[in-house]
């Protein structure tokens, strides 16, 4: 097939570091390339791709000093594709809905992974004007709130099988890792930790809106726990994949119905188990006993860490095998572009990585 990926231009594809959206971009257009598919990427002009690219800005705007306003930006890649868009079966989008009026009036079939929590007062008045728009959800907790929507199909994420090696001997401390917001709680990880009398590392971007919050509430509980809990600030590359095969366990204290979590993947590839707290997809994407442990509460986490070694590493790899591979994730997707292509209605319904009973 003939198939544009469209990404967001915020951080390149892949990012160097935090940027889950365009990592997911990056290994769905790989594992389709690999496959044997002619596949565009139209991204930020620093992005690197085994795909053709079509660049939409120089470099990743969050990382242009220069740029302070991306939408104009956004608009532009929406020409760029608008131009292009008879040159292919399928465009798929994974930006901000901006497209939808454009997608509605293009003779391409369009479908549209959503990324981000979905929320009634933000996009509900959206999905009702297009709700002939082919929807993909990532989990399939991220849907609920939205039930009306034009559902294709759940697929969760995946990682080529090769990026993260295996890890039978962990290190003996606790990691936290993502984005530093408050509804992933990292004051909580710490807690935990102390509690657990395990040495914390925390690796985390701090973006813009969030360095308020970070300075008033989490630098102060840092830096009373020094020697203890080891900020490490955005860590990319093969360091951030150390850290991950070395920790112990992964922290997931959100209190948020995130839509995902990214990072619970990339430790399960390692073989280190998660300990998470029941809240948005956890329950889809954690295999309880066997990737890791999902807990009520800061107690239950407690308990969780004092039991992690309980969990086989090589079981937690192999879950991942089964469910969270970029080849799976590939496959589930173009099952959906054939669909589109074939003017079905819906008969996709496809409910990605279902757990697999646990091998004993």
């Amino acid at each position: 097939m003939r198939i544009a990926q469209i990404a967001p231009l915020y951080e390149r594809v892949p990012p160097l570091a935090y940027g889950a959206t365009e990592r997911i971009v990056h290994y769905l257009t790989e594992a389709l390339v690999a496959s044997g598919h002619d596949v565009t990427l139209f991204a930020s002009g620093d992005s690197v791709t085994s795909a053709r690219l079509v660049a939409c800005c120089e470099s990743a705007l969050w990382r242009d000093e220069r740029v302070e306003d991306t939408l104009g930006h956004h608009v532009h890649l929406l020409e760029r594709v608008a131009q292009r868009a008879a040159e292919f079966d399928v465009l798929h989008f994974h930006c901000e809905p901006l497209h939808l009026p454009l997608a509605r009036r293009l003779d391409t079939h369009c479908v549209t992974t959503m990324h981000g929590l979905l929320r009634e007062p933000d996009v509900g008045a959206l999905l009702r004007a297009f709700s002939d728009a082919p929807l993909v959800s990532i989990s399939a907790s991220q849907r609920r709130a939205m039930p009306f929507a034009n559902w294709r199909a759940t697929i969760h994420h995946g990682l080529p099988a090769d990026a993260f090696g295996l890890c039978t001997s962990p290190g003996d401390y606790l990691l936290w890792m993502g984005r530093m917001m408050r509804g992933k709680r990292p004051d909580l990880a710490i807690e935990i930790a102390r509690r657990a009398g395990l040495p914390l590392k925390m690796a985390a971007a701090v973006h813009p809106g969030e360095r308020a919050y970070f300075a008033d509430e989490i630098a102060p509980l840092i830096e009373s726990s020094a020697g203890f809990v080891d900020y490490l600030g955005e860590v990319g590359g093969d360091a951030r994949t150390e850290l991950l095969r070395h920790a112990r366990a992964l922290l997931f204290p959100i209190d948020w119905d995130e839509p995902f979590g990214m990072v619970m993947i990339e430790a399960f590839a390692c073989g280190t188990p998660v300990v998470a707290f029941r809240r948005g997809a956890v329950p889809e994407v954690v295999e309880d006993g066997v990737s890791g442990l999902v807990v009520d509460d800061l107690d239950g986490a407690v308990r969780a860490v004092e039991r992690i070694d309980e969990l086989d590493r090589r079981r937690c790899r192999a879950a991942f095998d089964v469910r969270f591979t970029a080849e799976r994730m590939a496959r589930d997707y173009l099952r959906v572009y054939r669909s589109l292509a074939r003017g079905a209605e819906r008969d996709t319904d496809l409910q990605s990585s279902r757990p697999q009973p646990a091998a004993r």
